[in-house]
């Protein structure tokens, strides 16, 4: 029985339950009540390897059966810390980011780049790729000057994002092919909307505000109130990300309607999904086979359908490119989650 530190109420809840069995006479009898969870591998990117049908991107996430499970933060962290390696060699008169990659290079690990390459898939821009990576520099105190702890951290999400994009290929062309169309919609003043797999409509409430300014005699009020006119930015950035959560949400709603017609108890938070321990290979089987069952829709095909419908008149890009993975190897992974 393994509880997670970070969470006390859990850890507690664990140690009752050990205590109860190990005062009981027959502890094999013990009836345990305790959820247990299974969680996906760097899930955003599971639903991107699927969508982009990669084999590679399919293998770094474990939509594929291994002897051992991928760790896609430590292949992403590898990557980094050969570019760095790479660019330390260079002549630091002519290229300054060598003295940045001889400083950071042996500070490269998993936890550098793990929020990183988690929220790259939803959004992160270089800005906050930049934050993440500085607070993680933080965390290790070996730079300390507010200056170069900048730049170091610029350099370095640079190179993690360009890492990220040498591995995951297949998923920036779907991310971008996202926005792509997004930005199509926006800039005719329309708001991006689709309909999930399971038939749930959703519009992205993205408009540029007004501010209006109220004066009183004891005060001035500065209201802001959404206009009419769509923010085309945030409409194109956030589509993606959006729609990738549209996605791994329908897969957990499919997976605890399943669960519940198989009738195991069900509990989920994005994608850690709990239930009894006697009913954890039951659930593996139905979430896999959920996840198979979903994105054998042509969801892609479907979208750009939808979107040509909603939007006549609108030009979209063609479907980006995608490869051969056979959807079926996930029903033999035991990594996919876990």
């Amino acid at each position: 029985m393994v509880a997670n530190s970070r969470r006390p109420f859990s850890v507690f809840s664990s140690l009752y339950q050990f205590i109860e069995t190990l005062k009981s006479s027959s502890p094999h009898t013990v009836i345990s009540h305790l959820p247990v969870h299974q969680d996906g591998s760097c899930n955003g990117l599971q639903h991107y390897a699927a969508l982009g049908r990669d084999t590679l991107e399919a293998a770094a996430v474990n939509l594929v059966a291994g002897e051992k499970p991928s760790d896609v933060y430590s292949e992403i962290a590898a990557r980094v810390h050969d570019i760095m390696q790479r660019d330390s060699e260079k002549d630091s008169t002519t290229y300054p980011n060598a003295l940045l990659a001889k400083l950071l290079i042996g500070q490269v690990n998993r936890k550098l780049v793990k929020q990183t390459v988690m929220t790259s898939v939803y959004g992160v821009t270089f800005i906050g790729a930049r934050e993440q990576i500085k607070r993680r520099l933080l965390e290790k105190g070996h730079i300390t000057d507010d200056q170069l702890l900048f730049s170091a951290s610029c350099y370095a999400a640079r190179v993690t994002l360009e890492a990220l994009g040498e591995i995951f290929e297949a998923a920036r062309g779907t991310m971008c092919w996202l926005g792509d169309c997004a930005k199509v919609i926006a800039s005719e003043n329309q708001p991006v909307r689709w309909t999930t797999p399971l038939g749930l409509p959703v519009v992205q409430p993205y408009f540029k505000t007004k501010r209006h300014i109220i004066k009183t005699s004891l005060q001035v009020l500065a209201l802001q109130r959404e206009g009419s006119m769509v923010e085309v930015k945030k409409q194109r950035t956030a589509f993606p990300p959006n729609f990738v959560h549209s996605l791994d949400g329908t897969h957990m709603m499919m997976t605890a309607i399943a669960c519940r017609d198989a009738g195991l108890r069900f509990a989920g938070v994005h994608d850690s999904f709990w239930t009894h321990a006697c009913d954890i290979d039951k659930m593996n089987q139905i979430l896999r086979e959920k996840f198979v069952e979903l994105y054998s829709i042509p969801i892609l095909e479907n979208l750009l359908e939808s979107f040509e419908t909603t939007y006549p008149g609108l030009e979209f890009p063609p479907l980006p490119k995608r490869g051969d993975f056979d959807l079926n190897e996930v029903l033999k992974s035991p990594y996919f989650f876990n």
